[in-house]
């Protein structure tokens, strides 16, 4: 199945991801931060304003520019709430409940992030829509180049799906070498 499905042509490196992200009609200032933080997450990722577009329209537009994805944002009482995530040009879409958005600017020193590609950490995607929704996923992502030292985690846990962007560091550590008097 995994050799046909929708997602084979970004996940065996064809086809490059290329993500159009929209928000509503009237996105609040904190979208935009998440918008950011997005960018710096997922590698061609392109941001276009909504205005008075229906989706029908963007989803032709985007198709029209050779995109690969459409993310859409939502959001009630300024705050984020919604992911749609469609493969364009025929699907399939999924929907995201969010909830506890965290953007880097309410992170106390946070770290910034490399232009490498991360590498993708999938965890708990083991039942047949786990790994559909896994798979969807990780088609948002070009294969990684290993050099930046960056992970980002998606947790499948109770129908949660937990992200995380992380930065690794390699420390040396100093072989300690102990000695024994033998009698």
């Amino acid at each position: 199945d995994e050799a046909d499905d929708e997602f084979a042509r970004f996940l065996n490196g064809s086809v490059a991801a290329k993500i159009l992200i929209t928000t509503r009609p009237r996105p609040s200032q904190k979208l935009f931060y998440f918008i950011a933080d997005l960018q710096t997450l997922i590698p061609n990722l392109h941001f276009y304003p909504r205005r008075a577009f229906s989706i029908k329209e963007i989803c032709k537009f985007a198709s029209n520019r050779d995109f690969t994805h459409l993310m859409v944002l939502s959001e009630k009482a300024k705050v984020c709430n919604g992911l749609t995530i469609s493969v364009l040009p025929e699907g399939p879409t999924a929907f995201f409940k969010l909830s506890n958005v965290v953007t880097n600017t309410n992170i106390p020193h946070h770290g910034k992030g490399t232009a490498h590609i991360p590498e993708l950490n999938l965890h708990g995607f083991g039942t047949r829509l786990g790994h559909r929704v896994g798979r969807l996923l990780a088609s948002l992502f070009p294969p990684p180049e290993l050099q930046g030292r960056q992970v980002v985690t998606f947790h499948n846990q109770r129908d949660y799906v937990f992200v995380r962007q992380h930065r690794y560091v390699f420390e040396k550590k100093k072989a300690v070498v102990k000695q024994v008097k033998l009698d």
